[in-house]
C-alpha cells in the first residue's frame, strides 16, 4: 500500500484528493495544523467513517516549522507529498503578504529541505498557480514569462524556481503542477465563484438582497476541481519530474460567471450586483487561459465539465445546502 501525505488536506483540493487516492489503495495522511477551533468539515466523513480507519489519518504540524515537518516525515515515510498548504487568498495575501510569504515560499523551502535531510526517496508535487502568469499574453504554457501581479503570485514564484533548483542541484523528485482556476461546491465561501453561487442560492429564495463584487471585468480560465486532482496524480506517475499547465483553455470573466449563475436561477443579475470599491485588488490580472497541450499529450489528461456546466452544478449544491438549513433538516453531507 503506497503512502501519500497531503498538507492542506483541509482545503477544497486536499479532500477531493485524499478520497482520489483512497480509490487508487493509497493510505493517506493529512497534515493540519493546530488551531482552537477544528477546520475539517472537507474532511470528516474520512475522520469518523469506520471504513476509512485504515485508509486515512491526519496529523499535526505545520508549514511554518520545519521541525514539526522533518518528524511527520520520519514517522509516516511517505512515497509520495502533495504540497497543496499555502494562503491561497490573492486579495487576502496584499493584507498579509508576509504570512502568506512564509507559508507559501518559506514553507516549501522546509518541507524540500526536511524530505532532503530525511534520505528518504520521496516524489514531491508542489502546486503552483496560474498567478505566477500574471499580465503575459494569453494563452499561458511552461514556456510563458512570470509576471506576477500579488504578493501570493510573487512567493508562488519564488517556491516554483526553488523547486526547479532542489530538482537540478540534489536530483530530487519535485514537479510543479500550475493549475489554473479549479471550482467546485467545496470551494471557500470568500473565493468569487463560490461568493456568486452562494449568494445566487440565498437570493433566490429569499434569503439575501444583494450580491457585493468587485472587478467583474477579470477573465479567468475556470475548470472542475476534482478532474483537476487527477492530473496531480497523474504527473507523480511520470518516470521523470516535470512541470505541467493544467486548464481546460476556455476564459470567461466574472461578469459571465455572474450572469450565467442568475439566469440559471431565473433572475437578473443586474437587479441585485452591486460594485464595491473595496474589493478591488491593487494590482489584478487582466486575462488568464490555459494551454494544456503538454499535459494532454503526456499524461493523457483532458478535462470534461465545462463553464456553464461548472456553474449550474455550484448553484445546484448551493441550492441544496441553504434549503437544508431553512428546513433545519441540515446533515454533515458532501458536494460534488
Amino acid at each position: 500500500m503506497p503512502i501519500a501525505l497531503i498538507t492542506g488536506v483541509t482545503g477544497q483540493d486536499g479532500s477531493y484528493l485524499a478520497e482520489y487516492l483512497i480509490t487508487k489503495g493509497y493510505k493517506v495522511f493529512g497534515l493540519v495544523r493546530r488551531s482552537s477551533s477544528f477546520n475539517t468539515g472537507r474532511i470528516d466523513h474520512l475522520i469518523e467513517d469506520p471504513k476509512y480507519k485504515d485508509k486515512f489519518d491526519f496529523i499535526r504540524a505545520d508549514m511554518s516549522d520545519g521541525s514539526s515537518l522533518a518528524r511527520l516525515l520520519r514517522m509516516i515515510k511517505p512515497d509520495e507529498i502533495y504540497n497543496l498548504a499555502a494562503q491561497s487568498h490573492v486579495k487576502v495575501s496584499f493584507e498579509i503578504p508576509e504570512y502568506t510569504s512564509d507559508i507559501d515560499f518559506m514553507g516549501v523551502i522546509r518541507l524540500l529541505e526536511a524530505v532532503r535531510d530525511s534520505g528518504l526517496n520521496i516524489k514531491i508535487y508542489q502546486a503552483s498557480s496560474s498567478e505566477m502568469f500574471g499580465n503575459s499574453p494569453p494563452p499561458q504554457n511552461e514556456n510563458t514569462p512570470f509576471k506576477p501581479r500579488s504578493p501570493y503570485a510573487i512567493a508562488k514564484v519564488a517556491a516554483y524556481y526553488f523547486v526547479c533548483n532542489y530538482r537540478e542541484a540534489y536530483n530530487m523528485w519535485i514537479a510543479n503542477g500550475i493549475l489554473f482556476n479549479h471550482e467546485s461546491p467545496r470551494r471557500g465561501e470568500t473565493f468569487v465563484t463560490r461568493k456568486i453561487s452562494r449568494a445566487v442560492a440565498r437570493i433566490k429564495l429569499g434569503l439575501q438582497d444583494y450580491l457585493y463584487l468587485g472587478n467583474l471585468d477579470a477573465k479567468r480560465d475556470w475548470g472542475y476541481a476534482p478532474e483537476y486532482i487527477e492530473a496531480m496524480w497523474l504527473i507523480l506517475q511520470q518516470e521523470k519530474p516535470d512541470d505541467y499547465v493544467i486548464a481546460t483553455g476556455e476564459t470567461h470573466s466574472v461578469r459571465e460567471f455572474v450572469e450565467e449563475a442568475f439566469n440559471y436561477v431565473g433572475l437578473d443579475w443586474e437587479k441585485y450586483v452591486k460594485i464595491d470599491p473595496n474589493l478591488f485588488r491593487p494590482t489584478d490580472v487582466n486575462v488568464l487561459c490555459g494551454d494544456a497541450s503538454k499535459a494532454k499529450k503526456i499524461l493523457g489528461w483532458n478535462p470534461k465539465i465545462k463553464f456553464k456546466d461548472l456553474v449550474k452544478l455550484m448553484v445546484d449544491a448551493d441550492l441544496e445546502r441553504e434549503k437544508m438549513i431553512l428546513n433545519g433538516t441540515r446533515k454533515k453531507i458532501m458536494f460534488y
